[in-house]
């Protein structure tokens, strides 16, 4: 198990996700159920999952404000209504 996650990794950090076909295939010949199960999530989109582990590109900015803005709804809920959000929000 600790080679297949290794390899993983690996996949994560060189940008190479062209293996990973040759890796859901080494994971299907272990009797790692686990694994097994990552594989098949990892199938099911396998064209997004190809792209994220190969090219440069990130939605990582974007997920961080809107976690934000979340954070202030959460820490308003119930107190205010949508104008006083949005002056939150465009300030914070």
């Amino acid at each position: 198990m600790r080679n297949h996650v290794h390899a993983f990794a690996r996949m994560i950090c060189d940008r190479t996700g062209t293996d990973l076909p040759a890796w859901i295939s080494a994971i299907r010949a272990d009797d790692l159920p686990h694994l097994h199960a990552f594989a098949d999530g990892l199938e099911r989109d396998q064209d997004a999952v190809t792209a994220g582990l190969t090219l440069p590109w990130s939605s990582g900015p974007v997920e961080g404000h809107v976690n934000r803005i979340k954070m202030l709804k959460r820490q308003m809920y119930g107190r205010a209504a949508l104008p006083l959000l949005r002056k939150r929000v465009l300030l914070a």
